[in-house]
This record gives C-alpha cells, sequence and structure tokens, in this order.
C-alpha cells in the first residue's frame, strides 16, 4: 500500500535499563525484589504516534534528557524499539552522534570509504564524489591524517559531508551541528534548504530555536519521553519556552550571587501593562523587577542583556552606563526597565538580569538567559533589530 508519509510511527516506544540495579539476570532481579528495588527500566520514549510526509522539515526540540536522539535513533534503525514500531521509507542518511561510524586509527580518506560503504554508497560512486566530499568538510590538508587527531568540529564537518553526499530521501540530523563553526553552519543550512527545494524529508533535533523556526515546517516538542506538542514551528516553540524553559526551568539558565539584594519576583508586560510572554515590534515592552534587599546597601547597579534563540548576544546596558542613580536600597522594591519601542524583529530571545556593585567586584543577584519571550513583527523585514530608515530618489541633476 503506497503513502505520502516518508516517516511513520505507531505507539513508539523505548527503555533502558538503569545502571546499578544488578546484572540483568534472573538471580539479579530476584535479589533486586528482596532488596525492594521496584524497577530496572527507564522509559526514555514512549507512546509516540506520528507520520510525517514526504518532503516535510520537522523539527524536534524539547530539554536535554527529553528523548529527543533516542527518537532519531529509532527512525535511523540503530536503536531498536521496546514496543510500536517506526518505519521510514527511503534512504535514509543520520548525523546522529559525533565521530559514529570513523575509526580512529583510520585516516579521514579511509574513513570516508568506510563510511558510505556502511551508509550503501557504492565505491565506485565514492571515487567520483570524493573530492566533493573533502571540499564541503574543508579538510584537503588533514584527509590522510587519523581522525583520532581530529577536533571534534573536524569530525562533524566530514561525516555531514559523506551523510549529505549518498543523495538521502529522509536526513536525520542531531543536535552535533551546534558543534561546527559558523561558516560551517551555514554551508550545512544552505545543503538541508537545498534538500528542502527537491523534496526531501528531514528530522531536526536542535536548541537553536530561531533555526528551528525559521527553517522547519513543523516542530515536535518532547518532554518526559512523551510527543506532548506538534505544530506550526512559532506557536510551539513559544508553549516549550512558557512552559519548560522561563522562569530557570532550563538546564541553560545560570543564577548566583551574595543574594544581598536578590531579585524575588519578575513580570514581563506589554504596553497596557499586561502581563505577557509575546510582544510586538514597535510597541512598549516593560520588565518589572521586585526586588528585596536584605540590608541597606548604596551605589548599586541593575543591568539586562538580550540574547537570540540562537544564543546570540544582541544588547546590554546598565543604570551606571545610562547614568541613572539608584537610590539606597533597603527592604522591598521595585525597578522598571521599560524599552519603547521595542526593535526587536519577529523570533524568540532570553532576558538576563543582574544586581552588582557600583565597582562590579560583587554580584548580588544574576540570572542569565532566565526569562523568554516572543517577539512578533508585522512590519516586515529582516534581521534582528527594526530600523527607521527610508527611501528617497533624486533626478539625475540633484534635485528631488
Amino acid at each position: 500500500m503506497q503513502t505520502d508519509n516518508a516517516i511513520e510511527a505507531v505507539n513508539l516506544g523505548k527503555w533502558y535499563r538503569v545502571r546499578g540495579m544488578g546484572p540483568p539476570t534472573l538471580l539479579g532481579r530476584l535479589r533486586g525484589v528482596f532488596r525492594g528495588r521496584k524497577s530496572e527500566r527507564f522509559w526514555a520514549l514512549r507512546g509516540l504516534t506520528f507520520s510525517v510526509p514526504r518532503g516535510v522539515t520537522v523539527g524536534v526540540i524539547g530539554p536535554n534528557g527529553a528523548g529527543k536522539s533516542s527518537l532519531l535513533g529509532l527512525v535511523a534503525g540503530t536503536i531498536t524499539p521496546s514496543e510500536g514500531n517506526v518505519t521510514a521509507r527511503g534512504r535514509v542518511a543520520s548525523l546522529l552522534e559525533l565521530g559514529a561510524g570513523f575509526h580512529p586509527d583510520l585516516t579521514g580518506r579511509e574513513n570516508i570509504y568506510l563510511n558510505a560503504s556502511i551508509l550503501g554508497i557504492p565505491r565506485e560512486d565514492i571515487r567520483r564524489r570524493f573530492d566533493r566530499i573533502v571540499e564541503f568538510a574543508g579538510l584537503r590538508d588533514f584527509i590522510d591524517m587519523p581522525v583520532r587527531h581530529y577536533s571534534s568540529g573536524m569530525y562533524v564537518r566530514l561525516g555531514f559531508a559523506v551523510a549529505v553526499e549518498m543523495d538521502p530521501d529522509v536526513l536525520l540530523i542531531d543536535e552535533v551541528l551546534a558543534v561546527g563553526d559558523t561558516v560551517f553552519q551555514h554551508k550545512c543550512l544552505d545543503r538541508m534548504k537545498r534538500f528542502q527545494r527537491e523534496g526531501k524529508t528531514m528530522l531536526f533535533v536542535s536548541h537553536a530555536l530561531q533555526t528551528v523556526e525559521d527553517f522547519c515546517d513543523e516542530v515536535f516538542l518532547i518532554h518526559g519521553g512523551r510527543l506532548v506538542a506538534r505544530g506550526e514551528p512559532a506557536v510551539t516553540i513559544l508553549e516549550y519556552l512558557r512552559k519548560y524553559v522561563g522562569e530557570g526551568g532550563s538546564i541553560y539558565t545560570q543564577e548566583y550571587g551574595t543574594r544581598e539584594v536578590e531579585i524575588s519576583e519578575v513580570r514581563l508586560l506589554d504596553g497596557a501593562g499586561k502581563p505577557s510572554a509575546e510582544f510586538v515590534t514597535g510597541s512598549p515592552m516593560v520588565v518589572e523587577i521586585v526586588y528585596t534587599a536584605h540590608k541597606r546597601l548604596e551605589n548599586v547597579v541593575f543591568g539586562f542583556s538580550l540574547k537570540t534563540g540562537n544564543g546570540f548576544g544582541v544588547f546590554g546596558t546598565n543604570t551606571q552606563i545610562l547614568r541613572y542613580s539608584v537610590p539606597p536600597l533597603e527592604g522591598t522594591g521595585v525597578m522598571r526597565l521599560v524599552i519603547d519601542p521595542l526593535k526587536l524583529m519577529e523570533g524568540h530571545y532570553f532576558l538576563s538580569l543582574a544586581i552588582h556593585s557600583w565597582d562590579h567586584r560583587v554580584q548580588y543577584h544574576r540570572r542569565e538567559d532566565w526569562y523568554p519571550f516572543a517577539v512578533r513583527n508585522p512590519l516586515g523585514g529582516v534581521g534582528v533589530f527594526h530600523m527607521d530608515c527610508r527611501w528617497e530618489h533624486r533626478r539625475g541633476d540633484g534635485a528631488q
């Protein structure tokens, strides 16, 4: 029976044995029972039923440990399901694990042939494609060096170059692209866009949320081994930020400081003064910082910074730079940050906040990437910032 789906999964699940629970033997299990051990299994994924039509690019997002890499391994066939089944139709290429399929004692040249053989590419074909692979990877000067001496970025470049050269019908890509440098990432994304134009199907796991939103047709959100949401990228990513990343819910957030003054509460407000996690380019954004000072402190500095969903710094400043004199702090109070107009372009961003001493020697309380929010832009254009600009036309004589 023909289908337009490139990938189909029904009640898909995978469990792993938890380490330290004893040997996987009958005697080991009996000992576990007598010692009160209830289970030796950890379900990385369970109950996933979905389909991916041909020619669609699906982003897979979620916290670390959610089951994203296990999902790609199941689709690739490198992991066997514990329950249910998954089918991927056509030739499948995967870049799931750094250096997977490479032998450390072989050279890059030898590993190209080895990896291509594993992927089912005839040796004669790889001879014709060899120069393209090496050129794409940018490893001409290192191709005859044993790969044990390669950096992590070199591993990724070679693995990706081989994987895309096999002309797959389905391409599976894990977070390993984050290891490559910026130039190589752009090369990879350009190649993946070409695959999209050619009607290829892709599953793309990444924490680079802005890239996922820009690149994917649909997004799967996985949490706790379950497919908890799927749909239009911007909507699904915002749900992820609200439920699982915001207010220190992500492993990427950092928090530290002496807490002599601490951030008690933070409210993100729109121009009407209503709490919001989504703002509009050109409209106000207000950040209310409720603080508690446990002793009287003078010359305190409040600061903030913004990053894109990909982790790139956008802007940052503080009360010291802006020459705003913060009154002595004691007890509870509120500092308001007013950004009007907000000139960020459409996308997802992270807000960091800090309270520190005038000489920067004491960090009282700092929260990095703690507060996620989204921006929608009805004005059009591309990039990170909206800039006020206009076009002017003059005739050849300079007259307007």
